[in-house]
């Protein structure tokens, strides 16, 4: 098995993928600032709620556009393979610093993207159609080792893995959930129509179970994979258009060239390509194995740590991120913050709308790690002007249409409260507690 992984195989898939990748790093980067993504939530709010322990991560606005202009760039060179692994190496860093910047308008598939440009470090993606390559022919090569295109299947397998096993719920399941999702009063009579019907919900539902499930399994089956392909491509074309969830749909179905036989993507590809010899030395460096163990082991533990955790995650959105529940449940809230001084026992006046966006305003009501850092940030606003204050809390919250139901207990001081990293808040009301 062991041997197998290092056979040198066509690199002609992860070439073609460097190529996509590259741009999609191009178009997500620098789309954010001309959408205005990167105004609304890293430059426009007072405090962008970065992931905890974080907050020296807040940078004036025009580093802001800076450092995403920077990445657009670092994305051309990935594509075109120039400096690949010094600007793939620098692109990761500083996405992984906007990743952190703020969780508001958290995604999946910028976890992915992180991912991803992790594992596309170790490989070498840039040996052939490359400036690379081109400035250094030594370094050309037409040949991986298998164990490249292994990684790569493997990522996109524990994604679709996941998200099968978190929507087996009941508002999944019964297709309520996708009745919530598609419900929308600005759609067409047409659409409207065929969108709140009862039948296309369930349709829907089971059949995304049924592709997140079989895409994998049916891709690498050789009878199954085209007509896989194609279900990939209407399935990920209707979430494009439908949900309008950025570059993800296009980035997952990149992956689909580690499914098809390397010299297929050769002939419809690079077609300039000449047959590489595959009956060549194997590769002997055991250093990428020993990183891609512990790296999968951890994505195999992340998703099910909410399992350990007191509560429903639905409920108490503990262990929610990094596990690929995607697409899952809408949530419904409102709050209010009560500010007290501590010395003197009075109420100090603080308004959510002065100091938050609309967005933000929800975060702090449904989030707990939000809600949270929302109390923080209130006692170090009052530190500075020498008062020491408590803040305590009344959120509602409403779970897929279900009814308001309190969420935090209002009686515990959050800014003086701890937050648990790793385990349940004392101060959530857990699911029995609602």
């Amino acid at each position: 098995m062991m041997r197998r992984l290092f056979e040198p195989i066509d690199n002609a898939g992860l070439v073609v993928f460097r190529m996509l990748f590259g741009f999609l790093l191009f178009a997500e980067t620098l789309g954010a600032i001309l959408t205005g993504w990167v105004y609304r939530n890293l430059i426009e709010p007072e405090y962008t709620f970065p992931h905890i322990g974080f907050d020296w991560l807040q940078l004036p606005g025009w580093a802001v556009y800076a450092h995403f202009i920077a990445m657009s760039v670092l994305g051309l060179m990935v594509m075109a393979g120039y400096r690949y692994r010094l600007a793939l190496g620098s692109f990761t860093i500083l996405w992984t610093a906007a990743y952190l910047m703020q969780k508001v308008s958290y995604n999946n598939h910028y976890y992915l993207l992180l991912l991803v440009c992790i594992i596309m470090w170790w490989l070498p993606a840039n040996r052939y159609a490359s400036w690379d390559a081109k400035r250094n022919p030594t370094t050309k090569s037409t040949t991986m080792p298998r164990w490249c295109a292994v990684v790569m299947v493997l990522q996109i397998a524990i994604v679709y893995l996941f998200a099968v096993v978190s929507k087996l719920y009941p508002a999944w399941l019964d297709g309520s959930y996708i009745d919530l999702m598609l419900s929308a009063p600005n759609r067409t009579v047409f659409v409207k129509g065929v969108f709140d019907q009862h039948w296309f919900h369930l349709f829907l539902a089971w059949s995304g179970l049924a592709f997140d499930l079989l895409i994998v399994p049916a891709l690498l089956w050789r009878r199954t994979r085209t007509i896989a392909f194609v279900a990939a491509l209407v399935f990920h074309l209707f979430n494009a258009i439908v949900l309008q969830i950025g570059i993800f749909p296009f980035f997952a179905l990149a992956f689909v060239l580690f499914f098809y036989p390397p010299e297929n993507i050769r002939r419809w590809f690079l077609r300039e390509k000449i047959r590489p010899e595959t009956n060549c030395t194997l590769s002997s460096d055991l250093s990428a194995i020993y990183f891609f163990i512990p790296f999968f082991v951890l994505q195999l533990a992340l998703p099910v740590r909410h399992y350990f955790i007191e509560g429903d995650v639905l409920w108490t959105e503990e262990g929610h991120r990094l596990s690929w529940r995607m697409m899952l449940r809408q949530k419904q809230a409102y709050s209010h913050y009560k500010v007290v001084d501590r010395k003197t026992g009075a109420i100090v006046p603080y308004r959510l709308e002065d100091h938050l966006t609309p967005k933000q305003i929800g975060f702090v009501s449904f989030k707990p790690d939000g809600i949270w850092q929302m109390a923080q940030y209130i006692k170090e606003h009052f530190a500075r002007q020498n008062k020491d204050v408590a803040v305590y809390v009344t959120a509602m919250v409403s779970v897929n249409g279900g009814p308001f139901l309190p969420f935090v207990d209002s009686s515990v001081d959050l800014a003086h409260a701890d937050w648990n990293y790793f385990g349940h808040s004392s101060w959530l009301l857990p699911e029995g507690q609602r």
